[in-house]
């Protein structure tokens, strides 16, 4: 299982950082959108 978890990482190593860039954005606005109306 660790060798299996270990080639998918290292298959998807070029991208990961643009996922976990992709999810913090979302994350990010999602945070943003919830407390919108609190300004309003």
């Amino acid at each position: 299982m660790i060798a299996r978890l270990r080639s998918t990482l290292l298959r998807c190593a070029p991208t990961l950082a643009e996922d976990v860039a992709g999810v913090a954005a979302l994350a990010v606005m999602l945070v943003i959108g919830l407390h919108l109306p609190l300004f309003f």
